[in-house]
């Protein structure tokens, strides 16, 4: 219904040519973020060490940060871990009512792609969870939209 409204940018590996290309894009993207007061840039990171999953995102608009979230939980998959952090995210970056644009950069894109994947899987209520809030966001206004970007995890 608002395929129009979300996008991937995902990170191509076949050279360092093609690292060093995209990381420029991503230093682009986080230069026009900051400039734009309708911009909310997301970065979000989760990883499991000893069976403890930490989850952590950056909200920042307008060049200020906005909120930092940090998470731990026990015996959840990485896949949890990630559309947990994503969900906070998106959820604290539709509160502001400015904001029309959100930019989330992960280097879990292949998990996020999966909260459009509307067959069964273990992780759908994350899922069903953040489509709910990417729908009462994409219904405000016309020009709402979301972008995720992959930053491989070696770019830090």
């Amino acid at each position: 219904m608002f395929n129009s409204r979300f996008s991937f940018h995902l990170f191509s590996k076949y050279s360092d040519q093609n690292l060093k290309s995209h990381i420029q894009q991503l230093d682009n993207l986080a230069l026009e973020s900051s400039s734009t007061p309708s911009n909310a840039l997301v970065i979000t990171d989760a990883s499991i060490k000893n069976n403890v999953a930490t989850s952590i995102s950056h909200i920042h608009v307008h060049n200020k940060p906005v909120v930092k979230t940090l998470h731990h939980a026990v015996n959840i998959t990485s896949t949890e871990a990630e559309l947990f952090t994503i969900r906070c995210s998106i959820n604290q970056a539709t509160i502001h009512d400015d904001i029309s644009k959100i930019i989330i950069v992960t280097d879990s894109i292949h998990t996020t792609r999966k909260m459009f994947d509307l067959t069964s899987h273990p992780s759908q209520k994350h899922s069903a969870a953040i489509l709910t809030e990417l729908r009462a966001f994409f219904t405000q206004h016309q020009e709402n939209s979301i972008k995720f970007w992959e930053c491989p995890s070696r770019c830090k």
